[in-house]
């Protein structure tokens, strides 16, 4: 002992008592093998704490995956063939660009069990989120439309391209085929006439995922006759002395003719009077039927077409367009006799009676003025022309 005037005398000195001269590890309060559980502990927290946070993440993007932020896209029409099992659609989806990755969503759907996938096509839009997808998947083909509409005044070839728009895995030409087949029935058309031109009923339609483009044609030459019925066309054409069809025809060219609904019975009774005196019909929508649109108007007008009505007398041999129900009331009830003071009856000359022969565009909306006399007419023309209405 050195004698420290501090400590007691009976003062032990020790070497924890001179704490520098103390090693760091006898220090230590925990034993060794605490010490490593310890090690071991703090090691396990972080592996968990990692797999947390990447669980989560994982999570997060799954999410995003099956519910993409932003507006989902157009539909498209997707195809469920025979066979196809759930894997190989998602799959397809996929490509497609429908879903984003195919793998999650097959696991997101056999956690909800499995889809009944029934053959055909369905209208899905990409980046939709899971759940509308599978509803949509779910529902068969036949449960599903798709709306379509055909205006008044198509063609076959334009109701053809239409539908072909708007169902994208229908062809343009099974449609014109389907249209053209003497095998498709229409009480309306003729045995010696081939195609449904006019005979085809321009309105909206809901078409469903199993539909064909035979039944659509079908469908719409059955609206026809149906709305045929409605107007009484069979008595109507025959107190007129026409047949149904010769009336679907100038129905037709009313159609394409008239802009403005004023306008059709008094462009029916142009037609009807003119085929009374034997005059040529000289109806420019007739003329440029069936013509290439690249064509000027004088070139179509010199070429001797069955439609040029320039050159041939009488009606076209076929509708021109598909007409719609005012076109065809027009057709069987024509305007009739104008009233005196209709700018056609003014100033004629002695014993020439007034009545609708000619007609030309006479304003921006798509009106006409009528006249009797071929003088009336060439003067409407200028006045036309003066306002810019006519080359």
């Amino acid at each position: 002992m050195t004698g420290d005037p501090l400590l007691p005398n009976n003062w032990h000195d020790d070497p924890w008592d001179r704490v520098n001269d103390v090693p760091e590890d006898a220090l230590e309060s925990t034993p060794p093998e605490l010490r490593h559980l310890r090690g071991v502990t703090r090691t396990v927290a972080i592996v968990v704490a990692s797999s947390l946070l990447l669980l989560g993440a994982l999570g997060w993007w799954a999410v995003g995956v099956l519910n993409p932020s932003g507006t989902p896209g157009v539909a498209v029409n997707f195809t469920v063939n025979e066979g196809d099992t759930f894997s190989s659609v998602a799959s397809r989806l996929e490509e497609a660009g429908v879903i984003s990755n195919a793998t999650i969503f097959r696991w997101y759907v056999s956690t909800k069990g499995a889809i009944a996938l029934t053959p055909g096509y369905y209208a899905l839009k990409p980046r939709d989120n899971a759940g509308d997808i599978v509803e949509a998947l779910s529902t068969p083909p036949a449960q599903t439309f798709i709306s379509v509409t055909f205006p008044e005044g198509m063609t076959i070839a334009q109701m053809a391209q239409r539908l072909s728009e708007k169902m994208t895995f229908m062809k343009s030409e099974d449609f014109l085929a389907a249209a053209n087949s003497p095998e498709t029935a229409s009480t309306l058309r003729p045995k010696s006439v081939s195609s449904l031109e006019g005979l085809l009923f321009p309105d909206t339609y809901q078409i469903s995922g199993d539909d064909t483009e035979s039944r659509v044609v079908a469908r719409l030459a059955s609206m026809m006759e149906r709305v045929a019925r409605q107007v009484d066309l069979a008595a109507g054409a025959k107190a007129r002395g026409f047949s149904q069809y010769e009336v679907l025809i100038i129905a037709s060219l009313i159609e394409r003719e008239a802009k403005v609904a004023g306008d059709r019975s008094k462009i029916a009774q142009v037609i009807y009077n003119r085929l009374a005196k034997k005059m040529k019909l000289e109806i420019d929508a007739s003329v440029k039927y069936g013509q290439d649109p690249a064509m000027t108007w004088t070139e179509m007008k010199a070429t001797d077409t069955p439609y040029n009505t320039y050159i041939n007398a009488g009606l076209p041999p076929t509708p021109i367009a598909n007409p719609g129900k005012a076109s065809i009331q027009a057709a069987l009830a024509p305007f009739g006799t104008p009233p005196a003071s209709d700018a056609a009856c003014v100033g004629l000359p002695a014993g020439v009676k007034c009545e609708y022969l000619y007609y030309v565009l006479a304003d921006e909306a798509g009106g006409h003025v009528f006249a009797t006399t071929y003088d009336q007419h060439l003067a409407n023309v200028e006045k036309s022309k003066t306002a810019g209405l006519l080359p």
